[in-house]
């Protein structure tokens, strides 16, 4: 099998693990049961009421779907892959099925005295995903082993930088959600922002790439 082949059937997994745990997210939602006898008012109210429910729903489906777009042009750098990135990769893929239980978590507390729990577990969650990127990038960047030769070094350590400043701002809304759980999230959410502008589409051009010591070592 080419090594074409390899990537692109790794990514169409990852793409349907991606799907599903997005997919997912929606069965958090619950329809209001108040009987055969529930005015309109009420039923209005309920749903008023889920509000948690719904600010979980789509926290979740925003970090998932930056998560996917940044995982898709992750694997504009690979020319081949191998056994190590496979596993990195699948625990990447399991942090992200993970998603649905902090979030349904964060859905039921939020509103409560236990707010704060909620909120670290969930930002505590971003935490994880965040080291199986840097585990993913490390098993692809490290000596420039799976990086095809076009890339640019700076693109390297500039996505590399990235990710480590990630880990650094999700445990920070880790640690202040203990504290003011919508601090926490509020961290957390404004970092998703630094994601979106993330430029993976700056591959350089061949004869330009120049492997700097940081990265041969």
């Amino acid at each position: 099998m080419s090594n074409d082949k390899e990537t692109t059937r790794v990514e169409a997994f990852s793409d349907g693990v991606f799907a599903i745990a997005i997919t997912l997210l929606i069965l958090e939602i619950k329809v209001p049961k108040m009987g055969s006898s529930m005015t309109n008012n009420q039923l209005f109210i309920a749903l008023i009421n889920l509000w948690p429910s719904y600010f979980a729903f789509l926290l979740s489906f925003t970090a998932v779907l930056i998560m996917w777009i940044n995982h898709h042009g992750f694997f504009k750098f690979i020319k081949t892959i191998n056994p190590g990135f496979m596993y990195a990769n699948g625990f990447l893929l399991l942090m992200v099925t993970f998603i649905p239980f902090p979030t349904a978590v964060l859905a039921e507390h939020i509103n409560s005295s236990a707010a704060n729990a909620s909120s670290a577990f969930y930002c505590g969650s971003m935490v994880m995903l965040n080291i199986a990127f840097n585990v993913l990038w490390y098993t692809t960047a490290y000596k420039r082993a799976l990086v095809k030769d076009e890339i640019a070094d700076s693109i390297i350590i500039k996505i590399r930088n990235a990710y480590w400043l990630g880990f650094f701002v999700y445990l920070l809304s880790f640690i202040m959600s203990f504290f003011y759980a919508v601090a926490g999230l509020l961290i957390c959410i404004s970092f998703w922002i630094f994601w979106v502008v993330l430029d993976y589409n700056q591959p350089g051009r061949k004869g330009t790439v120049r492997k700097n010591n940081i990265l041969k070592n």
